[in-house]
C-alpha cells in the first residue's frame, strides 16, 4: 500500500479517533484514572518500603549506639575506638542521661534518653532537624519529631522532673534521629546539670563499620568495642537492627493493600481499553472492508486500530503521571509524618515505569480486536457492516418477554444477549469497581477497628496517679489547672507519693465514679528473654481497659497473664503454658490465658493480674465517670482530695486517630474513587457504542409509539441485569480479598488480628455493596440513555 504511504494511514488514524470522540474521551479518562492510580499507589509502595533505610543512609545513622560509664574510661580511651579495625566513622563522646519530665498541667512523659550535643551533628547521625531551632543554652531542648503535636509545640515548655529543683526546659525544636540515639537533646552543660540522682551520667559514642548488616556482624563490632576498653567501661549499645525492625513492621503493613488496589487498577485498564476497542472494531465493520478495499495491507488496519487507541492513552497516561503526582504529594507528606524519614517525593523511575507499562498495557489490549479488524474478509466485512447477527439473542428476548414486566424493559434486559464479548467486559468493569468498593469499606471498617482497639487505658475517663515509680502514667494528658502554676515549679513538687491505698478510697468515694480499676507499670523480666519487657499489672475490674484478644480470654484472676503475638513467637510458648515472671525482685510462674492484639513496645508488654505480686502497688488508677459528670470537673474535684497525699487527678483526652490509620483510609479512599470512575467510563462506552448501533431500531420504536421515558427505561434496562451480575460477583470477591489481605498486613506488622478487626461487615452493607454494582452500571449508562431519549424519530429512521 506504497501509494497510500504513511499519510493516508495517519489521516485513517485521525479520522477514526475525531470521529468516535467519546470513545477517545473514555480511553484517555480511563488511562488517566489508571496511570493516576498507579502512580499514587507506586510512589506510596516505594516511600513505605523500607522508609528506615532511606533515613538511615541520609542521616549516616549508627550501626552501634554505645554508652560508656565514664568512671571506668576516660576519653582519650573513647578516642582510640575511632581507629578500631572496621570502624569507618565514628562521633561522640556526647554526655547521656535519663530524664522524666513532667509538662505544668501535669502531664507525665515517658523517661527519655537525653543526649547532650552542640548541633545536629555531621558525619555519623546527623539529626534531621524538622521544626525550630537547635538547642543554644541552658534550658532549651530539642525534642523528637514524634512528640511533636497539638499538645507539644515549639515554645512549650516542661518541667525535667517533679522534684523541687527541677529545671524548667523550653522546647525550641522538633528532630529525628533515623537510628534513634536519643529522644532529647540539650546542650553538653544542660545534661550535666541533670544528671543527678539516679539518672547518672554516661558518655555516648556513635559508630558506624565496614560491616554490620548483620545481627552477628553486629555482635562481633559490639565485642570489638569491650576488648579495646576496660571492664566495664561498656554499660550498654542499642543496634541499628533493631530499630530497623521496629520502623519496617509498620510500613511493611501498607504493601499488601497496595499491592491490591494496584493489581485491580492494571486489570481495570486492560478491560476498559480492550473493550473500546473491541466495540470500534465491532462497529466499524463496514468501514475496515471498504479501507481494504481501497488497497489498505491487514498489517496497515491493524496498526490503525492500534493507533487510534495509543494517541488518547498517550494523552490520558501523561495527564494520568501529572495527576498522580499532585494527589501523591498530600499523602507523601503524611507518609512522611508518620514515618519521620527524610522528605519524601515520587521517585523518578515510578513516573517512567508507570506510563511505559500503561503504554505497553494499552498496546496489548488493543492489538488484539485489532487483529481480528485485520483477519477480516474484505466483502464479509462490507456485506455485514455494521449490524448485529441477527441470530444472537434471540433466545434471550424470547425467554424476557415471558417476564411480567413493561416490554421496553424486557427489551433492554435481552439486549446484551447481542453482544456477548462486549457484555462480559461490562460484567468485568462492573464486577471490579464492586471489588474494590466492598475491599474498600472492610479496609476503612477494619482500620477504625484497630484504631479503637490501641491504648485501651487511654479510654478512661480520668487518671488518677500516686506519684509513684510505677504509676503508668506516660502518656500525654490534659488538666484543667485551678490556678497558674509557679514559673520553676511542677505538680506535687516535693511532695512524697501518696498511698495507693488512700487514693483507691478517695476514687470510690468521689461523687460521680462509675467503674476503676488500678494498674503498675514497670520494667519486667521473662525467662528465655534477654533484656527486659514491659509488664503491666491490674487490679479490680479491668474489663474496660483490656485489649482485643485475638485468642483466649482477658485475665481474670492470679496467676494468669495475656501476651501479644510476639511474646508467643520469641519464646515459643502457647496459650495454656506457664511463663517465669520477674516484677520488683518477686519471681512468679504465671499461666498464658490470652493472646492480645497489643504491638506496642515491639510486641513483647504482658499484661497481668496485681495480685499474683503481693507486694507490688497500683500506681494509677483508670476512671470511669457516671453520664453527664464532666471529667475534667471530676478530676478537679478529685485532685483537690488527693494533691494533699502526695497524688494527682487528670482529665484523659479522647484518643485521636492513627497518623498511619488515617493516610492509609485516605489511600483506600482515593483508590477506590478512581477505579469505580474508571468502572463506570468502562460502561458508558459499552452502552453508547449498543445505543448508536440500535439507533434505527430506536427509531422504530419511537414510531410505534415508545416515550423518551421508556427509551430511558430500556437503555437503564440494558445494564441493570449487568450490574446485578458484577455486584454478585463484586462483593463475594472483595470479601474474600478482605479476608486474605488483612491477615498479610498483620502478619507484616508482627501481630494476629482479632474478630472485631477481621469481622466487619454485616449483611445489609454487603446487600448495598451489591446494590452498588447496579448503581455503577445505571450511572454509567444515564448519559447514553439520556441521548437515545433526545434523539428525533426521523433521524432515527434515517441512520443505518
Amino acid at each position: 500500500m506504497s501509494r497510500f504511504g504513511n499519510g493516508a494511514l495517519g489521516r485513517v488514524v485521525r479520522s477514526g479517533v475525531g470521529r468516535r470522540r467519546v470513545q477517545t474521551l473514555v480511553i484517555a479518562v480511563a488511562t488517566m484514572m489508571a496511570v493516576a492510580s498507579a502512580v499514587v499507589a507506586g510512589s506510596l509502595m516505594v516511600a513505605t518500603n523500607a522508609p528506615f533505610d532511606r533515613a538511615f543512609a541520609s542521616q549516616h545513622g549508627a550501626h552501634i549506639t554505645a554508652q560508656f560509664d565514664p568512671d571506668r574510661v576516660s576519653a582519650a580511651q573513647l578516642e582510640s575506638t575511632r581507629h578500631l579495625d572496621g570502624v569507618t566513622a565514628s562521633a561522640g563522646p556526647f554526655p547521656s542521661t535519663t530524664i522524666s519530665p513532667v509538662g505544668r498541667d501535669g502531664g507525665h512523659l515517658p523517661a527519655l534518653t537525653l543526649v547532650g550535643r552542640s548541633g545536629r551533628g555531621s558525619g555519623v547521625d546527623e539529626v534531621d532537624l524538622k521544626s525550630g531551632r537547635w538547642a543554644r543554652k541552658s534550658g532549651e531542648i530539642v525534642l523528637s519529631a514524634s512528640f511533636s503535636g497539638p499538645f507539644l509545640k515549639v515554645g512549650s515548655t516542661l518541667m525535667s522532673s517533679d522534684t523541687a529543683d527541677a529545671w524548667t526546659l523550653t522546647v525550641v525544636g522538633f528532630a529525628l534521629s533515623a537510628g534513634g540515639s536519643a529522644d532529647v537533646w540539650a546542650t553538653p552543660a544542660q545534661v550535666r546539670s541533670l544528671a543527678t540522682g539516679d539518672s547518672g551520667l554516661t558518655s555516648q559514642m556513635l559508630y558506624r563499620f565496614d560491616s554490620a548488616g548483620t545481627k552477628s556482624q553486629v555482635a562481633d563490632d559490639r565485642k570489638k568495642l569491650t576488648a579495646a576498653l576496660p571492664s566495664g567501661a561498656l554499660v550498654g549499645t542499642q543496634s541499628w537492627l533493631d530499630t530497623k525492625r521496629a520502623a519496617d513492621q509498620g510500613a511493611a503493613a501498607t504493601i499488601p493493600f497496595l499491592f491490591a488496589f494496584g493489581v485491580l487498577g492494571i486489570v481495570m485498564s486492560v478491560i476498559i481499553v480492550g473493550s473500546v476497542i473491541s466495540g470500534a472494531v465491532g462497529t466499524s465493520l463496514r468501514r475496515i472492508g471498504i479501507l481494504k478495499a481501497i488497497g489498505f495491507t491487514p498489517g496497515e488496519v491493524v496498526r490503525a486500530y492500534v493507533a487510534q487507541a495509543l494517541i488518547p492513552a498517550g494523552a490520558g497516561i501523561a495527564l494520568g503521571v501529572v495527576l498522580g503526582n499532585l494527589l501523591a504529594v498530600p499523602l507523601l507528606e503524611d507518609t512522611e509524618s508518620v514515618y519521620g524519614t527524610v522528605s519524601l517525593s515520587v521517585a523518578w523511575w515510578v513516573d517512567v515505569v508507570v506510563p511505559a507499562c500503561a503504554l505497553l498495557v494499552v498496546g496489548i489490549a488493543a492489538l488484539l480486536p485489532a487483529l481480528r479488524a485485520g483477519r477480516l474478509r474484505t466483502v464479509e466485512a462490507i456485506a455485514v457492516g455494521r449490524a448485529p447477527r441477527t441470530a444472537r439473542g434471540q433466545w434471550a428476548h424470547r425467554a424476557a418477554g415471558r417476564l411480567p414486566l413493561p416490554r421496553p424493559v424486557t427489551y433492554g434486559l435481552a439486549s446484551p444477549f447481542a453482544h456477548p464479548v462486549r457484555a462480559v467486559a461490562m460484567v468485568l468493569a462492573v464486577t471490579f469497581g464492586t471489588v474494590a468498593a466492598t475491599f474498600a469499606v472492610g479496609l476503612t471498617q477494619s482500620l477504625n477497628a484497630v484504631g479503637s482497639a490501641q491504648d485501651p487505658e487511654g479510654r478512661a475517663d480520668v487518671t488518677a496517679i500516686s506519684g509513684g515509680p510505677n504509676s503508668g502514667a506516660g502518656q500525654r494528658v490534659e488538666r484543667k489547672p485551678k490556678q497558674p502554676a509557679p514559673a520553676a515549679s511542677g505538680p506535687n513538687q516535693g511532695q512524697p507519693s501518696a498511698d495507693p491505698d488512700a487514693v483507691r478510697a478517695a476514687v470510690a468515694a468521689q461523687p460521680g465514679t462509675a467503674s476503676y480499676y488500678g494498674t503498675a507499670a514497670g520494667d519486667a523480666t521473662v525467662s528465655g528473654i534477654s533484656g527486659t519487657v514491659r509488664a503491666v499489672l491490674y487490679q479490680g475490674d479491668s474489663r474496660p481497659g483490656r485489649y482485643e484478644m485475638i485468642h483466649g480470654h482477658w485475665i481474670n484472676g492470679r496467676g494468669q497473664v495475656v501476651v501479644p503475638t510476639r511474646f508467643l513467637e520469641r519464646t515459643g510458648t502457647k496459650i495454656g503454658e506457664t511463663v517465669r515472671v520477674t516484677f520488683e525482685k518477686e519471681t512468679v510462674s504465671l499461666r498464658i490465658v490470652g493472646e492480645a492484639f497489643d504491638t506496642s513496645d515491639d510486641g513483647m508488654q504482658v499484661h497481668a493480674d496485681l495480685d499474683s505480686f503481693p507486694s507490688a502497688e497500683p500506681g494509677a488508677f483508670h476512671i470511669e465517670v457516671d453520664p453527664g459528670v464532666s471529667p475534667a470537673e471530676y478530676a478537679d474535684e478529685l485532685g483537690g482530695v488527693i494533691e494533699p497525699l502526695g497524688g494527682d487527678a487528670i482529665a484523659d483526652f479522647a484518643p485521636e486517630g492513627e497518623n498511619m490509620i488515617l493516610v492509609l483510609e485516605a489511600m483506600a479512599a482515593l483508590l477506590t474513587l478512581m477505579l469505580v470512575s474508571v468502572a463506570g467510563l468502562g460502561v458508558l462506552n459499552s452502552v453508547l457504542l449498543d445505543t448508536r448501533e440500535r439507533v434505527h431500531d430506536l427509531g422504530v420504536c419511537k414510531a410505534l409509539g415508545m416515550s423518551p421515558r421508556q427509551t430511558v427505561g430500556l437503555v437503564l434496562a440494558s445494564v441493570a441485569g449487568i450490574g446485578v451480575v458484577g455486584g454478585l460477583i463484586g462483593v463475594p470477591v472483595g470479601f474474600a480479598l478482605h479476608g486474605y489481605v488483612l491477615p498479610v498486613m498483620g502478619e507484616a506488622a508482627g501481630t494476629g488480628l482479632p474478630p472485631s478487626v477481621l469481622d466487619v461487615y454485616d449483611t445489609s452493607q454487603l446487600v448495598l455493596l451489591g446494590l452498588a454494582g447496579v448503581f455503577v452500571a445505571l450511572l454509567g449508562a444515564t448519559a447514553p440513555a439520556g441521548w437515545a431519549a433526545k434523539v428525533r424519530t426521523a433521524t432515527a429512521l434515517r441512520t443505518e
